[in-house]
């Protein structure tokens, strides 16, 4: 006997499946029989929505750290988001700490090792190079295997200081002795130049922040694309939303768009500040966003299913597969008028929004506010 059966859910692509889990897996995927069994059964009548689990890449979420902080399952299940990644808080000083705490979560947590052993204590944590301790950082890897899954390297004026591109020559040697572990790079006021960075960067690593509009965006000032970037995506290189406060622009993702730069991953670059006050909120309005620059619905999951647990070399997430984990996000497309804003006091108007109903995490059964105010989702 099955856990849980879901049956006649609606996918991206709005054909109809039946989903069956047991023992914290998918079991089985399609249209199954209805004489299989289960200790409980939904019955969707193809009106609401289903995906794999959703993952967060870019997210803050170390309750302690002084500047950008929040609660793992508030940025996570309570959002409908399975997976959370959260992308440099920690360094090798207080990544004890952060693992400690995860193991209450419901949420799935995973680390983006920050390449400064204190992480961010303060906005300027590359501005010593000192503070970059490569034993250090091996050490860390090697104890929180699995959780650390990452390194992050955060490469604008304000972090790195003097020290201009040196802190990611260092990112890259830390790279190179840790199993080529993906690389996460922030880039934002410059110095360094983005050109100088994307020059630097190889398969699999990560450009976050890939739309800010700062003078050190992706597009040139006739609105071309960078021929750095350029060359960097032939090279393998991915793009990551990471939309934040201060790092996402409607101008430049729009003519990034056009020119056919789609985002690999769509990610928040959530903490409490702008999921209470905004313009994040959640991953799921982030993803709404996209509906306004021209992406479609399987386009905007995909971002957030399979192209982010390939990025993140997450093999057992991302996909509605037998043998995959039964992590799942039940979610509704609602129609009507919605103004959605930037990180540059721009707005755009959409006409729909995604609205989490409930995580499944293992196949346990969390559902979302909006959820418990669905009676087709009591349990």
């Amino acid at each position: 006997m099955y856990d849980l059966i879901i049956r006649r859910a609606r996918l991206a692509d709005d054909t109809l499946t039946d989903v069956a889990i047991a023992d914290g897996k998918i079991a089985a995927v399609g249209q199954l029989s209805a004489e299989m069994s289960a200790k409980r059964q939904w019955d969707l009548a193809g009106n609401y929505r289903l995906s794999a689990g959703w993952i967060d890449a870019h997210v803050h979420c170390y309750p302690s750290s002084p500047i950008y902080h929040d609660e793992p399952d508030r940025v996570g299940i309570h959002s409908g988001v399975t997976s959370v990644v959260d992308a440099g808080s920690t360094g090798s000083d207080d990544i004890d700490e952060f693992y400690t705490l995860t193991r209450n979560t419901k949420t799935n947590v995973f680390a983006f090792l920050n390449i400064s052993r204190i992480g961010l204590l303060r906005q300027n944590e590359l501005a010593d190079l000192s503070d970059i301790n490569k034993q250090g950082v091996k050490s860390a890897i090697e104890r929180h295997s699995g959780f650390v899954i990452g390194i992050k390297a955060r490469m604008s004026s304000s972090v790195v200081g003097p020290n201009g591109i040196k802190p990611l020559v260092l990112a890259k040697e830390i790279q190179q002795e840790n199993q080529q572990l993906p690389l996460m790079v922030h880039v934002g006021n410059n110095p360094p130049d983005l050109d100088e960075i994307a020059d630097f960067l190889t398969r699999g690593d990560i450009i976050t922040h890939c739309y800010n509009g700062k003078p050190n965006r992706i597009l040139t000032p006739a609105g071309t694309l960078r021929e750095s970037v350029q060359r960097a995506l032939k090279r393998g290189v991915l793009l990551d939303v990471g939309h934040g406060t201060a790092s996402f622009s409607f101008e430049v993702a729009r003519q990034a768009i056009a020119l056919g730069v789609l985002p690999h991953t769509i990610s928040s670059d959530i903490y409490c500040r702008n999921r209470i006050s905004g313009p994040v909120h959640s991953l799921a309005t982030v993803m709404s966003k996209f509906f306004t620059l021209g992406m479609t619905l399987p386009q905007v999951i995909n971002c957030v299913t399979e192209n982010a647990a390939s990025a993140l070399r997450l093999p057992s997430k991302g996909q509605l597969k037998p043998g995959f984990d039964a992590d799942l996000t039940l979610f509704e497309v609602r129609q009507g008028p919605q103004v959605f804003a930037d990180s540059e006091g721009q707005s755009a108007t959409g006409e729909q929004l995604l609205v989490p109903l409930a995580a499944v995490v293992a196949g346990e059964v969390l559902l979302t506010d909006e959820g418990k105010a669905d009676h087709v989702f009591d349990l």
